[in-house]
């Protein structure tokens, strides 16, 4: 009995330190576990404001609102709108990238990506419209320099140099304090466009066009002004068959496609 005893008591101490081995490599492994959500949220993807490029309920940016910026050429020089020659239609768009109103920080501004839906579906040569100065990475900047552009405009980095083969223009931008951006006012102020067509389309947080036909026209003086297209700048971002089909009505509605 007193052998069945001991044996039992040895037993019992071995188990005890079994369990406590496990304990400690389990606690080793759930701390570990711990660390690493914690470095995940060191690095969030950044969150914007509420509603994109930049505007806001107040009248600030939004894009649908800023885009961020892609840098811009070191110098002013005259280029050929990309893509293939023999159209006589061109998509001009002002467009920035990186951190944006609504859509957070993106890798292609929001009117770039409903530029690019036109010029697959109509056969479009493209021109991109960029300031010699890269604009701000940030939303905030973004906010700032937007309103100091309304009485200091930017210079334009290259000029459209063969516009005169073009006569359809579709012209797209952001919607910057319910308004045209500076740069795109510069564009249009820039060239003769009477006895062209002329048509706006924008991307946005909520505003629609605000307007800008208008300002479009008044800018265009002699051009023919057809109905423009506003597209939320967060349908183009996170829903492009919602784009691409509005889109594409939007054409077929001007002729463009059947």
């Amino acid at each position: 009995m007193k052998k069945f005893f001991s044996q039992k008591i040895v037993l019992s101490f071995f188990l005890c330190g079994l369990m406590a081995v496990s304990f400690t490599a389990c606690g080793g492994n759930t701390g570990q576990e711990n660390n690493n959500d914690i470095a995940d949220t060191l690095n969030p993807l950044p969150e914007s404001g509420a509603d994109s490029e930049s505007e806001s309920a107040s009248g600030s940016v939004r894009d649908g609102g800023t885009e961020g910026s892609e840098q811009a050429p070191d110098s002013t020089e005259s280029v050929d709108a990309d893509t293939p020659a023999g159209s006589n239609i061109l998509v001009a768009y002002f467009s920035l990238a990186d951190e944006q109103y609504e859509v957070g920080v993106v890798e292609k501004g929001n009117t770039q990506i409903v530029a690019k839906i036109i010029a697959d579906q109509t056969g479009a040569d493209t021109f991109s419209i960029e300031s010699t100065v890269a604009y701000p990475t940030t939303y905030d900047g973004l906010l700032e320099i937007s309103r100091e552009e309304e009485n200091n405009p930017p210079e334009i980095a290259g000029t459209v140099e063969n516009m005169d083969d073009y006569n359809i223009i579709f012209i797209g931008y952001p919607i910057w304090w319910g308004d045209l951006p500076a740069i795109v006012k510069v564009f249009l102020e820039s060239y003769d466009l009477s006895g062209k067509t002329v048509i706006p389309f924008c991307t946005h947080a909520g505003s629609g066009l605000s307007g800008t036909q208008g300002t479009v026209e008044t800018l265009c003086d002699g051009a023919t002004i057809e109905d423009g297209l506003a597209v939320r700048g967060k349908t183009a971002q996170e829903d492009m068959d919602s784009a691409e089909s509005s889109v594409t009505e939007w054409l077929r509605g001007l002729g463009f496609v059947e």
